[in-house]
């Protein structure tokens, strides 16, 4: 059975509208690192950050406190640059994530270039093994790009589901088995399969359906329902989705 990992960037989002220019500020709040601890208290198996390049939600600060307070695992999602790529390799997360990242993007809008960026990922490849890391890549579930993740080495493929999460009726239904295809072509490669993107209540059950489908990454629309519910009960309705199927 698929696990949850829940995404606690849009905690830091509103944290950062109000106290983007007072970081210390005693009183900044909200606290994506007390989100954490209480997705962990109602079923979250893993805990996943994403430190972009221009700080614009995660500060550097939460991911050290992240690493030293939660009691699951840390999936931390980063870009390949060169400053994020060393907090990555001093912090040591379970996991590491790494994904495209675009500054004039909202949120990560597509997956990785694993074959135009393959010199780039195999070298960030091998340094997060060599302290542990497991590595993910975010990908589109094609082809070329599967098998450019085979072969780079990566011990996941995290499946960009954003495509069929905004189609609806046959659009959504094609887009659901092209995922499901390239979730057997991964691990006909011996890749293990996450999934994530535009993950809701509504649309998650059938992607349960993809082959070996291991853990599904989800924020905005857990942190969005918390609005209305409070977060426990939001990753709880969450996770029970999943368990029942």
């Amino acid at each position: 059975m698929p696990s949850l990992g829940v995404n606690i960037d849009h905690v830091a989002t509103l944290r950062q509208v109000r106290y983007r220019e007072t970081p210390d500020n005693p009183n900044a709040e909200p606290d994506p690192v007390a989100a954490a601890l209480v997705a962990e208290m109602a079923g979250a198996v893993g805990i996943t950050a994403h430190l972009r390049e221009d700080r614009r939600h995660i500060q550097d600060r939460d991911i050290f406190l992240l690493r030293e307070k939660i009691s699951t695992k840390l999936n931390l999602e980063i870009g390949v640059s060169e400053d994020i790529l060393r907090i990555a390799l001093q912090i040591r997360p379970e996991d590491v994530c790494l994904v495209p990242e675009n500054r004039r993007e909202v949120t990560t809008e597509g997956g990785l270039d694993c074959v135009a960026q393959h010199k780039t990922l195999r070298s960030a490849i091998c340094r997060l093994h060599d302290v542990g890391a497991r590595v993910s890549l975010f990908i589109d579930a094609e082809e070329g790009q599967i098998q450019a993740a085979g072969s780079l080495g990566a011990d996941f493929i995290e499946i960009h589901t954003g495509s069929y999460a905004n189609k609806f009726g046959a659009e959504r239904a094609s887009e659901l088995e092209k995922l499901r295809r390239g979730a057997a072509l991964a691990l006909s490669l011996g890749l293990r399969v996450n999934a994530g993107h535009g993950l809701n209540y509504e649309n998650t059950k059938p992607i349960l359906s993809l082959p070996g489908l291991e853990e599904l990454n989800i924020g905005h629309s857990i942190i969005s329902r918390s609005l209305t519910v409070g977060l426990e009960n939001a990753v709880r309705e969450m996770v029970h989705l999943i368990a029942t199927g």
